[in-house]
């Protein structure tokens, strides 16, 4: 299944890095958060990917561009005028990535809208590309498409400020509204599965995934939530990414599910 990954905002709050580049692409253990998501799901098998891009997307777009690049051992020969690449190995995923420029204004509903002719008529996994999870996809995956309704969404029960659901005894959401400070319900941690019907629940540029289709799916009872009692940690601010970053060097990254050496930047 193809998996979307919504990179488009502006990160705000971790100003620091985000002004130089999109929130998504700022680095933890010396790679984009957006490449440990992407290494999340191709752990477990699906390694076909759609970037809704949009702030600072050439960034993106070059990143990828000089990836295959940056993860092979290549001569150059500039001998008799020539000039000649020989790549002798690779270290690159097997990975087809898609970089849309879906707006740098588009808020996330209308993104999703502007990827559709990529996604094709096909269910697809989707989430933010600014937050690491433990959970299991195959699990998800398995719990989407039994319970056949159109959308699935993975909550966890966190103090934090992101969109609240109200969860029934058959793990329907029966609400989905925005944050408020202080809530303790369980909130939308992303990792979805939407069914190709989802479009028909998105509007324009101005489309805001997590209000008027959401509420409308939960209302229509089609909305369901995958409860994640594992890790789950979205990078907002500095400390935050501080926070992944000791968790990577130390060993005890929940999210990483591969070999690599973390640099000790």
């Amino acid at each position: 299944m193809k998996v979307v990954l919504l990179a488009g905002g502006f990160g705000t709050r971790i100003s620091e890095e985000s002004q130089f580049k999109p929130k998504p692409m700022i680095e933890i253990g010396g790679k984009p958060i957006l490449w440990h998501i992407m290494k999340e799901y191709a752990a477990y098998g699906h390694t076909e990917f759609i970037i809704c891009a949009g702030y600072r997307q050439e960034y993106i777009k070059e990143w990828f561009a000089n990836y295959f690049l940056h993860n092979s051992d290549v001569s150059f020969d500039f001998r008799d005028g020539k000039n000649e690449m020989t790549v002798h190995s690779s270290r690159c995923e097997p990975w087809k990535v898609t970089v849309v420029d879906t707006g740098y204004n588009t808020m996330t509903g209308g993104r999703i809208a502007r990827i559709r002719d990529y996604v094709g008529n096909e269910p697809f996994f989707m989430t933010y590309g600014d937050g690491v999870c433990d959970v299991d996809i195959d699990k998800l995956l398995a719990f989407h498409r039994k319970h056949g309704k159109i959308a699935t969404l993975t909550a966890v029960k966190l103090a934090q400020e992101k969109g609240v659901l109200n969860i029934g005894g058959d793990f329907a959401v029966t609400s989905f509204r925005e944050k408020s400070i202080g809530d303790r319900a369980p909130i939308n941690a992303g990792y979805m599965v939407f069914q190709p019907e989802i479009f028909d629940y998105l509007g324009g540029d101005d489309c805001v995934l997590e209000r008027e289709p959401l509420e409308r799916l939960a209302a229509e009872g089609q909305l369901m939530s995958y409860v994640h009692e594992g890790f789950w940690q979205c990078m907002d601010n500095l400390r935050e990414k501080q926070k992944l970053e000791s968790l990577l060097k130390a060993g005890m990254a929940p999210w990483k599910k591969w070999e690599q050496e973390v640099p000790n930047i």
